[in-house]
């Protein structure tokens, strides 16, 4: 049996979690996360999907707010004396003290083909750039960022209409079996990491709420790939009658006319003019209220 903790918050590495934990092969002795965090209209605390699932299925659990300045916490994760530790959207920074707890490697899962979107957001980035492809890595984690060699990669195609819940969830999917693959080839040797070609770096900065605003003088594919790419999370949005109106899904069509005025609007939906074409919003999420139909929100304006 290998054994690992397993570092993640987001629903994104439920997955892998729980392929490993019911894997043959694999002993997950410990699940460390994020402590839990406000959410909701009351502001309740929450626990990260994450921990949830370790509670269920009783694995322990670790929350330090930052595991680099919580020596106490790294003491307790050597006492597991654990072949690899695994992460997968932690959201923390590990330091070399860290680094050096497992027998042989941390291993990380990167969504994207690296070196290409090293950093916090490359599912969102990869569909605001227009890309027609992604994937994921398994690769060594070292000190810097995203940085490290690579053990595997998987190429995954991204089409037009694909926004960024629906590639996370691909990415989900996918991830799990290449992990214990890693992990397996690693321990048994039949694995060699590659070191990362530093032709083609790119980062994937986190997004800015002034990047989330919809400018009309842009091209209807390009605002079209900024609704997709940020689809909820946390969304493209314009402002009419001083109320924000997020976007939740758009079509790019034909058509020209004045820059950010609406053309038509049928049951189809909301055709509005772009610096190139028009963009036709199909679903939105006015302020205050819930994701609607654009037509019935046109509506609505129209008749307030």
């Amino acid at each position: 049996m290998i054994k690992i903790v397993f570092f993640g918050t987001p629903d994104i590495g439920l997955k892998s979690l729980d392929y490993l934990n019911n894997s043959k092969n694999i002993d997950v002795c410990a699940v460390v996360t994020q402590p839990d965090k406000p959410a909701g209209r009351g502001h309740k605390l929450q626990a990260s999907p994450i921990k949830k699932y370790a509670q269920e299925h009783n694995i322990p659990v670790f929350q330090p707010k930052s595991i680099r300045k919580e020596p106490e916490i790294i003491e307790e994760l050597k006492k597991f004396n654990p072949d690899f530790f695994v992460t997968f959207a932690f959201g923390q920074i590990l330091s070399q003290e860290v680094l050096d707890v497992p027998k042989y490697e941390t291993i990380n899962l990167h969504a994207s083909l690296l070196p290409k979107y090293r950093g916090a957001n490359p599912i969102q980035r990869a569909i605001i750039n227009g890309d027609k492809e992604t994937g994921i890595c398994t690769m060594i984690t070292e000190l810097g960022l995203d940085c490290g060699d690579i053990c595997q990669k998987l190429v995954i195609p991204i089409s037009d209409t694909m926004n960024c819940e629906q590639l996370w969830n691909e990415i989900a999917e996918k991830s799990p079996q290449m992990i214990e693959q890693t992990l397996i080839g690693l321990k048994e040797n039949r694995l060699t990491p590659c070191k990362q070609c530093e032709d083609g770096v790119c980062m994937a900065n986190k997004l800015s709420k002034e990047e989330c605003l919809i400018d009309w003088n842009k091209t209807n594919t390009d605002i079209h790939n900024l609704v997709r790419g940020i689809c909820r999370n946390p969304s493209a949005y314009f402002v009419m009658n001083d109320k924000i109106i997020k976007v939740i899904e758009t079509i790019p069509i034909d058509g020209e006319g004045k820059t950010g005025e609406v053309i038509s609007h049928t049951k189809e939906g909301v055709d509005v003019a772009c610096g190139k074409g028009l963009l036709r919003l199909i679903k939105v999420k006015p302020e205050g209220k819930g994701e609607m139909p654009a037509r019935d929100w046109y509506h609505g304006v129209k008749k307030g």
